[in-house]
């Protein structure tokens, strides 16, 4: 089961909004209806426990509950691990680390780990789902980047209470929640540094943007282009009116 997703969060929360398709025209005043209560998802997350608390330290009780309900149920009794320790700082430590490419050789010096633990470590965190890895789309091409997958974790509410990152990188693990039950995500990027945040299905290209620009645009546009994706879109958390820009609400 996947935390709600925004539209299931409005429908928990018995809100009448309603949330314009891709293309149609979203005025400035919806916009900002829209967004303060997304704002709050972006916050707090989408587990419905958490949706349906009324106030700030409910919600933040509930998200203590969740992790230490899933390190206790999971962790310390499925997973049979002599140091359930470094568990807990490896999930705090990938946490702080959502949209970046997973380096384990750092990682495991950083918590005294050999890799072949850590490696461990991280498959049992995917196979509860706690967190996910993107890897690469690749078409062969001998400027990509292959190996390192990223990281993203399974609810940007768990992220932003437990790891206090930034705006940004909580509105990143927002759209991939969102893109992951649409079907198959990857991320794209040259060596030169152009990147493409993520690819769904081989097809349709989101970069992620905090505000978008015609510059943000442009550069998607080449790259999408030269990998043959047909369709490309800047989503966008800040209010803009560029050509094929969504607002993160509306995916």
């Amino acid at each position: 089961m996947y935390p709600l997703s925004f539209y299931e969060f409005l429908q928990f929360k018995d809100s009448t909004l309603h949330i314009p398709d891709q293309g149609d025209d979203i005025p400035q005043s919806l916009y900002a209806t829209i967004s303060a209560e997304y704002e709050e998802y972006l916050e707090y997350g989408g587990f419905p426990g958490v949706v349906l608390k009324e106030s700030v330290d409910e919600k933040r009780r509930s998200l203590n509950d969740i992790f230490s309900s899933y390190f206790h149920l999971e962790v310390a009794e499925l997973g049979d691990f002599r140091r359930n320790n470094i568990i807990r700082d490896l999930i705090l430590l990938l946490m702080q680390r959502i949209g970046t490419k997973l380096d384990y050789q750092t990682i495991s010096k950083e918590l005294g780990v050999s890799r072949p633990t850590l490696m461990k470590y991280i498959s049992f965190l995917c196979d509860t789902f706690f967190i996910k890895l993107v890897t690469p789309f690749s078409k062969g091409r001998d400027t990509e980047i292959r190996k390192a997958p990223k990281i993203y974790v399974c609810d940007c509410g768990l992220a932003n209470y437990f790891a206090r990152l930034n705006e940004g990188h909580i509105f990143e693990n927002a759209i991939f929640q969102t893109l992951l039950p649409k079907g198959d995500v990857h991320y794209y990027q040259r060596k030169s540094g152009a990147e493409i945040d993520f690819i769904l299905n081989h097809d349709i290209a989101y970069e992620v943007k905090m505000r978008a620009s015609e510059s943000d645009y442009r550069k998607l546009s080449r790259l999408a282009q030269d990998l043959d994706i047909p369709d490309y879109y800047i989503v966008t958390k800040s209010y803009s009116e560029h050509k094929n820009t969504l607002f993160g609400f509306q995916l």
